[in-house]
């Protein structure tokens, strides 16, 4: 929703420094920000740090107004790339604004949220994606037959620097390896992962 604001909304102005979270993932909105200058990162934070960036935008900007009209939790983080100036406005009266304008406007608008959402998801969607193949290829050129012909793979280096081989946080490696867990694809306890099927992770890395 990239033009300046056109509704006359009650609304506080603040000044935010660079490097502050403005948005995370999955929050629940109860007000809107339209970004007046400055430049915002959007992507997924790990630990703090913005690992994966799906794009910036600059003001004049809606951040979150996609969600704010369809009522539903923010997709991706956002965090201040310079000094912001930035409007935050209740979001009980950004959406009777909407409700004021007429039918076929409002449908457009709705229409342009629904697309840019859809557009948030899949790159987020994407981003999980991509760290999971890329733990399941290195699961699989590091594993190795066991004693009853079984695949296994031992950690000899520390979580954190298997992670920075794979260009993900630690903390993202350790959330994909416990999601491999749910699904069955490893187990084992300490150093020593098993892998009872690998032809599941082949089709997980895409080979």
């Amino acid at each position: 929703m990239q033009h300046a604001p056109f509704f006359s909304l009650p609304s506080d102005t603040e000044v935010i420094a660079a490097g502050e979270v403005l948005r995370r993932r999955n929050e629940v909105l109860t007000s809107v920000l339209h970004l007046e200058t400055g430049r915002v990162l959007r992507g997924v934070l790990d630990d703090g740090v913005m690992r994966h960036q799906l794009g910036a935008v600059e003001g004049p900007f809606w951040l979150d107004a996609a969600s704010a009209l369809m009522d539903l939790p923010f997709p991706v983080d956002m965090v201040a790339d310079t000094r912001l100036l930035v409007r935050r406005v209740p979001i009980e009266a950004f959406r009777r604004s909407l409700d004021a304008l007429p039918a076929n406007a409002r449908g457009l608008l709705l229409d342009m949220a629904k697309g840019y959402r859809e557009q948030s998801e899949l790159a987020v969607s994407r981003l999980a994606q991509d760290a999971e193949s890329r733990c399941a290829q290195w699961l699989l050129n590091h594993a190795k037959p066991d004693p009853s012909g079984a695949m296994q793979v031992t950690l000899h280096q520390r979580k954190r620097l298997i992670a920075a081989q794979l260009g993900i946080a630690p903390e993202t490696f350790s959330r994909v390896l416990r999601h491999l867990r749910e699904l069955g694809l490893i187990h084992g306890t300490g150093n020593v992962l098993n892998l009872p099927q690998p032809r599941a992770l082949q089709s997980m890395a895409g080979c």
